[in-house]
């Protein structure tokens, strides 16, 4: 993983860049559930969020790092 994003000569931190992807992706997430009625199940709503979030986060992040074997 690249430690800089170069866009047209800024400088964007890829952490940055990938939770603003995590970001969109828990949105789109957040209102798919919500839709379906999935949040029936769940306890408590905000913390849920949160968890999967991070997740988000984590998933991506690894997908993007090149693991050698």
């Amino acid at each position: 993983m690249r430690p800089d994003i170069d866009i047209y000569g800024v400088f964007i931190p890829t952490l940055a860049a990938i939770a603003f992807a995590a970001y969109l992706l828990n949105a789109i997430l957040r209102r798919l559930l919500a839709s379906v009625g999935f949040y029936r199940l769940v306890w408590h709503r905000p913390l849920f969020d949160t968890a999967m979030y991070f997740c988000l986060l984590g998933a991506i992040a690894l997908s993007l790092n090149k693991v050698s074997l």
